[in-house]
């Protein structure tokens, strides 16, 4: 069975995107076949990032929000305070899954989050992501590199949501989005990456006995 190991550091502060973005990659580039897979939680100080082929014009008013441009997937979205962001760090050749089967597999996951609240959400083909009466809750961005995934997913819980109006979310214009906080969720962001570290085990079939946990 496939261990995972959980990072947790949404109390330890906001954590600077760049800083991340290069550590996932050097995991990435340094890990082998016998690597235990990572899940990283935390939220990230005010941040625009646009994907690899993401189109500029999609920024609207980036204001004083610096803009990234990385290289995964996507359009632009924002991450800041109050957003539950989760980067999976899978050898996706051990897990015996594709890339829809990624993309997939989170969607479902975030999905049975939601059902737990009595929330139905829903998952477009045309335009990953999680959606709540047409409103996005939840984004995807991911990159595959030497077999393995790295970025991940962001869910929006208790932020300010004004810098979305700065911005074509995710490329589409006018494009609501919606934060958990909104539907009548109380939990909190530590509850909800606890519950969904859950669901995501379930859905990629790790073994929980054989994961580990670190704040």
């Amino acid at each position: 069975m496939k261990a995972l190991h959980v990072r947790r550091v949404l109390n330890g502060g906001l954590q600077d995107y760049q800083t991340t973005w290069a550590a996932m990659r050097d995991f990435t580039d340094t890990r082998d076949v016998t690597t235990t897979d990572e899940l990283w939680w935390l939220q990230h100080s005010p941040v625009l990032t646009l994907g690899q082929a993401g189109k500029p014009q999609h920024i609207l008013a980036a204001g004083d929000i610096p803009v990234v441009h990385t290289d995964r997937g996507g359009q632009v979205t924002y991450h800041g305070p109050g957003q539950l962001v989760g980067y999976l760090l899978f050898d996706l050749r051990r897990l015996g899954f594709g890339v829809r089967d990624l993309v997939s597999a989170i969607e479902a996951s975030i999905i049975d989050l939601l059902s737990t609240y009595s929330i139905a959400a829903v998952a477009r083909r045309d335009a990953p992501g999680v959606y709540v009466d047409g409103r996005k809750i939840a984004a995807l961005g991911l990159r595959i590199r030497k077999g393995c995934s790295y970025h991940g997913l962001s869910l929006n819980v208790d932020m300010d949501l004004e810098p979305f109006e700065r911005i074509n979310p995710c490329g589409y214009q006018g494009l609501a989005v919606c934060r958990t906080k909104d539907l009548g969720i109380q939990a909190d962001i530590g509850t909800l990456a606890d519950k969904l570290t859950s669901h995501l085990m379930a859905r990629f079939r790790y073994d929980s006995s054989r994961s580990s946990g670190a704040l």
